[in-house]
């Protein structure tokens, strides 16, 4: 009956550091999901948390680090300045299908960085995480198959040193 139904108890120590671990788990997502829309760099972790604590989020046991992540993303939004990393992508369209599909992507691209049309139809833009999931599934529809869309890059931020003026 124990083993069954029983739960394990789980000391108030452990309990701690599982809720701390999973606090720095979700930072470290932020972090790595998250730039600042001025300069394009991404955060460091400790920033974040510090940032989680200012706005007093508490880490919920029973939910996936991922959904808390997006959580955190939208309640930081208010307080500080920061934004999802844009995606990279490449789409290779059919001519047919080209003008028509581009008319309707139009509102999910932030920014279109080239645009060559030869024997097909060929981006390269920018796009929010978000969005991703609705474009790849317009583009299979519209064109069956025949269109291709390529991801160049997960997140699109500035490495390197700031130069100063």
């Amino acid at each position: 009956q124990i083993l069954s139904k029983g739960e394990l108890q789980v000391s108030d120590k452990e309990r701690h550091t599982q809720l701390e671990q999973m606090f720095r788990d979700i930072a470290t997502i932020v972090a790595d999901k998250c730039v600042n829309p001025e300069t394009k760099r991404p955060y460091t972790v400790i920033l974040i948390e510090r940032a989680m604590k200012d706005i007093h989020y508490s880490v919920k046991p029973n939910k996936s680090t991922k959904q808390q992540a997006l959580e955190v993303i939208r309640q930081l939004k208010e307080t500080m300045q920061i934004e999802r990393a844009h995606m990279r992508l490449r789409f290779i369209l059919p001519v047919k299908e080209g003008k028509k599909l581009k008319e309707r992507l139009k509102p999910l691209i932030k920014v279109i960085e080239s645009e060559d049309f030869n024997e097909q139809l060929e981006i390269v833009c920018l796009i929010d995480p978000g969005c991703f999931r609705e474009i790849d599934e317009l583009i299979r529809s519209e064109t069956k198959g025949k269109g291709t869309l390529e991801v160049l890059s997960l997140k699109d931020v500035e490495e390197g040193d700031e130069k100063l003026e």
